[in-house]
């Protein structure tokens, strides 16, 4: 089968790979994101996707647009069988999902029509799901509203943060994809249709939705911090800087005001929330390394955060 593969991030790596090993199918291009600016120098540098497929040798487009009529012609000419996306990043038009007579299918961390959109794994963890897990299903116009094909779940560990996540959900959809192509070649796959109305939306994560507001109860707060680790990060302000809370213990403190810091126990401040009481274990003050809560207290005994 030739595959046209359409991803950029790392975490589209391990189906890339998996496509790649194969001995039935053929990765006849990649197509992702052009190089940009990254990390905290802004340097720019290819996508993990991008990187890999160079080192397999496989032909790599990087279009501004896909839909631009130059990029519609190098994408038909390579007469593919299939699309496969994973973390792309761009919308696709009706005239390039016409291409392959297998049409495209997409690898999204959740279980659909839950968390469609941009932050599926993170919202899942935020929300305190003890459960997520990888969906295949057929890329349509309506963001991740098309037709499912395979479906499993996958647990969340108590202390799972959206880094660590991430990477498990990635390779498990990268199996997951493998027994779904198998299906197509063979003829056997049934797309099932999303119930619309259980679907839920969530969107990209912004620098603000990260500020702690400490009138939550405290198990909504911590799973914030799980869910919201590497990016875009928990954070409140002492003292007029930014305060950085990376891991916190939910303690059953009920007796100050939220924000109030009730005690500086051996591991780190104590802070009320709305309903019970965070001990934060580790934190990253503004301009420094991250350190225990321990340390933080070192140099600073805080009465209120905020």
């Amino acid at each position: 089968m030739r595959i046209v593969f359409m991803g950029s991030g790392e975490v589209a790596c391990p189906a890339l790979e998996r496509l790649l090993a194969s001995d039935r199918d053929q990765v006849v291009a990649v197509v992702t994101q052009p190089d940009r600016p990254q990390g905290r120098n802004l340097r720019v540098a290819a996508c993990p996707a991008k990187v890999l497929a160079e080192a397999a040798g496989v032909p790599v487009l990087t279009p501004e647009r896909i839909g631009a009529p130059e990029a519609v012609q190098e994408i038909q000419a390579l007469a593919p069988d299939l699309f496969v996306v994973a973390a792309y990043g761009q919308y696709i038009p009706p005239r390039i999902l016409a291409i392959p007579p297998l049409r495209a299918i997409n690898i999204h961390p959740s279980l659909l029509p839950k968390y469609r959109g941009a932050a599926p794994i993170q919202s899942a963890i935020a929300a305190g799901d003890r459960e997520t897990g990888v969906t295949i299903l057929y890329v349509s116009q309506e963001m991740d509203a098309g037709d499912i094909l395979l479906q499993r779940s996958f647990p969340i560990g108590e202390n799972e943060t959206a880094a660590t996540l991430s990477p498990q959900l990635a390779q498990f959809g990268a199996e997951l994809l493998m027994e779904t192509i198998e299906a197509l070649r063979e003829g056997r796959a049934v797309a099932i249709p999303q119930d619309a109305a259980q679907a839920t939306t969530v969107f990209k994560l912004s620098k603000e939705d990260g500020r702690i507001d400490w009138s939550l109860p405290a198990e909504m707060i911590r799973n914030r911090i799980r869910g919201y680790t590497p990016w875009p990060g928990c954070y409140t302000f002492v003292e007029g800087k930014r305060l950085k809370v990376l891991q916190a213990v939910i303690t059953p403190d009920q007796s100050g005001l939220p924000g109030d810091v009730l005690r500086c126990e051996a591991e780190g401040p104590v802070v009320q929330t709305g309903q019970g009481g965070l001990l934060l274990i580790e934190v990253q003050p503004e301009g420094k390394k991250a350190m225990s809560g321990a340390a933080f207290l070192c140099g600073h005994q805080p009465k209120r955060l905020g």
